[in-house]
């Protein structure tokens, strides 16, 4: 899947909408829409409920966020998604330990894309797909990490 200048201009567009808005991120965030999720956040197992202003939860969010609006600029230039070997591995390991499935995968992208659809308004409408496409490449090749570092 190769981007066009269009879709990365609209990721990187939500995306300076979403650093200007980044206090609210954390409130959109996987644990609220899937709260037994909760334990598989080091920061969070300890904690009665989902507190909304967790800074280590914002900025898991935020690297979330972050990390896809890369992935869409790597589809347009390169064609794929290519995460430093030393960041994937890293990311495998730890929502490998963590005992993350592919259906956790599923509900940080709701989160994901719940929290841009409310950051961008009207111009949602063209930018779904686009950050659809971004997060599900990034997922992958987390997901294909797991499976290796698994083996």
């Amino acid at each position: 899947m190769v981007f066009t200048e269009k879709q990365e201009a609209l990721v990187n567009e939500s995306w300076e909408i979403l650093k200007e808005i980044s206090h609210k991120i954390a409130c959109v965030s996987s644990p609220q829409i899937a709260p037994a999720a909760k334990g598989m956040f080091s920061f969070l197992r300890d904690s009665d409920g989902i507190p909304q202003n967790n800074p280590k939860l914002k900025a898991h969010a935020v690297k979330v966020f972050k990390m896809t609006c890369e992935s869409a600029i790597q589809l347009r230039e390169k064609g794929k998604v290519t995460v430093a070997d030393t960041t994937l591995k890293y990311l495998g390991s730890v929502h490998l330990k963590n005992g993350v499935l592919d259906p956790h995968f599923e509900v940080v992208k709701e989160a994901l894309l719940r929290a841009i659809k409310e950051a961008v308004g009207e111009k949602w409408r063209d930018m779904n797909c686009t950050w659809v496409e971004a997060y599900d490449q990034l997922a992958a090749a987390i997901k294909a990490e797991m499976k290796e570092e698994a083996a």
